[in-house]
């Protein structure tokens, strides 16, 4: 939700909805986003689009942006070399180069603990396959969700260490585990590599290369652990280069053939993809483009991502079948994926990864529902943040019922499951402007958590039964400013176009802001007056529409809207009357059965 559309609503004073919808047959109130219809921006707009040449309509979004006509070109074309730091400017990120070239050079055995997301998975892969190339023996972890839960554990550490690690690294874990850690004390350097937030103990390790610690004043905050684990291989590599290490015999590693990787994490670890995250996705889906790494090329077989991949396909079709592993089933099988270097046991593991993502749809299914009606009666109550549980629910998607529920309500949801000790362990996620990451810690810190970790967006938890009523008061304390926000979201638009723009040229022109995600949302586009020429349910579940509408000058545009799970706007699409609509949604040049077309893909609508 925008800043602009968010101020006042205590005192009543909304926003002008766009078109007048103040509540769409979605629930939205539409609203400018923040500059859309600012006379500043529009100047900046007709600014970038004369020396860029470009429309004015995708000039007016730059400008939005904070772009301005000098740095378009870097925005368009994002190059690591503009946007990489030193790798130095990270705290002891030269302590852990250093000791991470020692491996190398010694051949040490070294043990990677990693998390059993698509970061964590994505962040052991490169690692485990940087260090194995110089001859390294690597040992690599992922804990079990349901046994062994989030980040190191004893037994885990010093089995590592059993089997030989001289040298143990926590990968997207480990920056709250300084009472864990220390089992390691004598028996072998430690470091860690993490994004999480920092509680008030860190941990006593050889080298903690975390931007959100603190005396950390890299400004790298927004970066995932596979692009912190990236920048640690670029200065490893400096490391290795300046001890005179490689050799016409022994080349240096190509790293930007690991930026697929880097990549896929980022986009589905929703960092904002700006500046150096811009670059690392922009890059990375070119790396990924070729399909050169056996594990990625063949889920992308199994998922049927056969166009270039693009942030779409990697958060909604590579990232869920990673993830289910480590949610349902096995939590190393995304890591082996990903690292693994033949077809044969690829192509095990990736269709192994996509029948489990069914079940894990089929496990959240029979979730959601008693979910939604503890949320809604939560919700009703006046309560900040929801907070739901079961004995029965499974602990492995629990973080995405979170999500449906955020989404839903547009609260800061938290959604846990109840262990076999009685314990509750679950997942948080946050609307925009509320670090649920921030106040789990700070739970914790008041002795209402016995753990806690993670980001703005996400976090996991695990707290005693008596304590629930506590950390129920405490959340809606923490978030009471929450309160005042409507049910539903209000829904940003970036411009108003006439039916006749709607061309191919435009959505072209769209794309060059791409990669879309976080920070840099796709542009919502508001087209008035518009009504339904043909209508066609489509997908397993017929609740799906392709459309075609028709607007002024009788123009044609083709449009989709996909998961119409409202009643109301399918049956004002399948009205006979033909109303007349106002939709909102992305215009994109999209490939139906091998076809390039135009397409409107419909995110909400109002008659």
């Amino acid at each position: 939700m925008e800043e602009n559309a968010l101020k006042k609503i205590g005192d009543n004073a909304l926003p002008e909805p766009v078109l007048g919808v103040t509540e769409s047959l979605l629930g939205h109130r539409w609203v400018w986003r923040k500059g859309a219809d600012d006379a500043a921006t529009r100047r900046l707009g007709s600014a970038i689009a004369q020396s860029c040449g470009l429309p004015e309509i995708v000039a007016r979004v730059m400008a939005m942006r904070g772009l301005r006509a000098e740095t378009v070109s870097a925005f368009i074309e994002p190059r690591l070399r503009t946007f990489l730091p030193d790798p130095s400017s990270l705290k002891d990120m030269d302590t852990a180069a250093t000791r991470l070239a020692r491996a190398v050079e010694n051949h040490e055995t070294v043990g990677i603990l990693g998390d059993y997301d698509v970061d964590g998975a994505c962040s052991s892969a490169l690692l485990t396959n940087y260090l194995r190339q110089f001859g390294c023996v690597v040992h690599t972890h992922i804990p079990d969700r349901m046994k062994e839960g989030y980040g190191p554990n004893e037994p885990a550490l010093l089995g590592l260490v059993e089997r030989g690690a001289s040298l143990v690294v926590c990968l997207d874990c480990g920056t709250a585990a300084a009472a864990i850690l220390a089992c390691l004390n004598q028996k072998a350097d430690v470091v860690v590599i993490d994004h999480h937030k920092a509680e008030l103990s860190l941990p006593d390790i050889h080298a903690l290369v975390n931007p959100n610690q603190p005396e950390c004043t890299s400004g790298l905050n927004d970066l995932c652990a596979a692009a912190l684990t990236f920048v640690t291989l670029i200065a490893t590599t400096r490391a290795l280069r300046r001890n005179g290490y490689f050799s016409e015999d022994r080349p240096e590693p190509d790293l930007l053939a690991c930026l697929d990787l880097v990549a896929l994490a980022t986009i589905c670890d929703v960092m904002p993809l700006q500046d150096l995250n811009r670059a690392f996705v922009h890059q990375g889906l070119r790396v990924m483009g070729q399909r050169q790494r056996t594990g990625l090329r063949t889920l992308m077989d199994v998922a049927s991502v056969v166009e270039k991949p693009n942030a779409f396909s990697c958060g909604f079709a590579l990232g869920p079948r990673i993830n289910a592993g480590g949610r349902i089933a096995e939590s190393d099988l995304g890591f082996r994926l990903l690292a693994a270097e033949d077809d044969y046991s690829a192509r095990q593991m990736a269709e192994r990864l996509n029948d489990v993502n069914r079940k894990r749809q089929d496990v959240e299914a029979g979730i959601l529902d008693a979910a939604m009606e503890q949320a809604s009666l939560q919700f009703e109550a006046g309560n900040a943040a929801l907070l739901v549980t079961s004995p029965d629910w499974h602990a492995g998607v629990v973080g995405i019922v979170a999500s449906r529920i955020k989404d839903e309500f547009n609260r800061p949801s938290f959604v846990a499951s109840e262990d076999e000790l009685g314990k509750l362990k679950g997942s948080g996620r946050s609307v925009s402007g509320f670090d649920v990451g921030a106040a789990v810690i700070a739970a914790k810190e008041h002795g209402l958590l016995i753990a806690a970790g993670g980001h703005a967006a996400a976090c996991g938890f695990t707290l005693a039964q008596e304590n629930l009523s506590a950390f129920q008061t405490f959340l809606n304390n923490r978030f009471e400013a929450v309160r005042s926000y409507p049910k539903k979201p209000f829904l940003s638009v970036d411009a108003i176009i006439p039916p006749s723009a709607a061309t191919p040229e435009l959505a072209k022109a769209l794309g060059v802001l791409a990669p879309f995600g976080q920070g840099n949302e796709e542009p919502v586009l508001a087209i008035a007056d518009v009504k339904v020429d043909r209508f066609f349910r489509i997908g397993a579940n017929k609740r799906s529409v392709r459309l075609t509408l028709s607007g002024d000058g009788n123009r044609k545009i083709n449009a989709v809207m996909f998961n119409v799970k409202n009643d109301a706007i399918m049956n004002t699409l399948e009205n006979l009357a033909r109303p007349t609509l106002n939709i909102v949604g992305w215009l994109r040049v999209d490939t139906w059965q091998g076809r390039e077309n135009t397409t409107f893909f419909i995110r909400d609508l109002s008659t």
